[in-house]
């Protein structure tokens, strides 16, 4: 096998990549042993035909393209290697000599890792972040868990009020007939929720359980029904029931049966330290970032759209992991979000283009700042998958290959180079 390596414009290249006529026999006689008894020749048994009698038969290119399948994946991996290059896409192929009595010709385009130009990387100001803890925060948090102990009550003494959780049945018309989708019956409804459409809600404070009332709505310009986009309805709703949510005190008792504390005032200092550690972590994303985009800003290179199109493809893979892990498909996903496999492909492209030049930028820093992961680096990252697999740390290191390994310390380094700008920022 022999390659030739062709550059191109904006860190693309194309590999031309010859298979000897002697490999591509090979393959075929592979495909013909392989796939021999699907063919049916007269005065042979099933599977016993001469593989020249079946070329003859069906031509003499019946197992060639069945052989240049087999062939691509090692010859192109082959050669991809001995290109010398750090491709970054998946090829695009192209075929110039595909006979089966001669070498197989053909030509893989690829997107090469592309050079960075570091500007300013150090020294680089970001705005100072202060974590400040107020009450309000405390208190907020306090009242989420209050909510979530709510008890629902039932009320039968008075009318709608905010913030109720009502049960009706309702119709709603349309110069004067009942439209498709407006009807419902035991409908829990939240007031102030906003699940229904605006001003409905609100219409319902005050209504009394077992009598009539008639809401007037008027659709949205952009409301999902065609046919009912701008229109004026009436709604006659019935309310049926009426909950309240009781909320418990906030006191020592209230502390004592939400977390591991006899006192509201110890409770108050542990959400407090959470909340801070919290936004002590936010903060120190938000610099990281903020520190990186302007790296990257003053950094030049050029990314090939090759590449651009493969880490969109990688990002769109992970999505669907994601979902299967949830029970839902990707078909399903894109049938309910009206989405097709190009649209979301389109709409990762700027996330895409970002993270390939966080990438870049970081590894650039890196190798100018000889940053490197210790060995040690990588053993506590393995003891940390460790912990989170339930595995232990040794079993786990036995399982990795070298190109994971290596993979890994790169991914540290990484790490390593955003810890370092950090370090190296001035916040003003």
């Amino acid at each position: 096998m022999s390659v030739k390596v062709e550059t191109l414009e904006k860190n693309m290249a194309k590999l031309t990549i010859e298979v000897p006529a002697a490999e591509v026999e090979k393959a075929m006689q592979g495909v013909y042993l392989r796939t021999k008894n699907r063919f049916n020749i007269p005065g042979f048994r099933k599977g016993k035909a001469p593989r020249k009698m079946i070329e003859q038969m069906y031509g003499k290119g019946i197992f060639l393209e069945d052989a240049v399948n087999d062939l691509l994946p090692e010859s192109y991996e082959n050669a991809a290697k001995e290109s010398g290059l750090e491709i970054v896409s998946q090829p695009e192929l192209g075929f110039d000599q595909v006979d089966p009595d001669k070498d197989l010709i053909y030509t893989a385009t690829v997107a090469v890792k592309p050079e960075v130009t570091l500007g300013q990387y150090k020294g680089i100001e970001v705005p100072k972040n202060t974590v400040i803890v107020t009450e309000d925060d405390i208190m907020d948090e306090i009242r989420k868990e209050q909510e979530k102990n709510g008890v629902m009550t039932t009320v039968e003494d008075r009318a709608v009020q905010d913030k109720d959780e009502t049960t009706i049945d309702f119709e709603g018309f349309v110069d004067g007939v009942a439209f498709e989708g407006g009807k419902g019956t035991d409908y829990k409804l939240v007031i102030g929720s906003g699940a229904f459409i605006p001003g409905f809600e609100e219409q319902l404070i005050g209504a009394e359980i077992g009598k009539e009332t008639e809401v007037n709505v008027t659709f949205p310009e952009d409301y999902q029904a065609e046919e009912l986009k701008g229109k004026a309805a009436v709604f006659k709703v019935t309310v049926k029931g009426i909950k309240v949510k009781e909320l418990p005190e906030i006191d020592d008792e209230f502390a004592s049966e939400v977390s591991e504390f006899d006192t509201l005032e110890a409770y108050k200092a542990d959400v407090e330290k959470n909340i801070r550690e919290r936004k002590e972590k936010e903060a120190k994303t938000e610099k990281e970032n903020a520190v990186v985009d302007k790296a990257i800003e003053n950094a030049s290179m050029e990314i090939p759209d090759a590449m651009v199109d493969s880490q969109a493809k990688t990002m769109v893979n992970d999505f669907a992991q994601r979902m299967q892990q949830q029970g839902l498909t990707m078909e399903m996903y894109m049938q309910y979000t009206g989405q097709t496999e190009s649209s979301m492909l389109e709409q990762m492209k700027p996330q895409a283009l970002k993270r390939i030049q966080t990438r870049l930028v970081l590894e650039a820093v890196a190798a100018v700042e000889n940053i490197e992961a210790a060995e040690e680096d990588l053993e506590k990252e393995i003891e940390n998958m460790a912990a989170m697999y339930q595995m232990e740390a040794d079993k786990l290191k036995d399982l990795m290959g070298e190109e994971e390994k290596n993979s890994m310390k790169k991914d540290i380094a990484v790490q390593k180079a955003v810890d370092f700008l950090v370090a190296q920022a001035a916040e003003v």
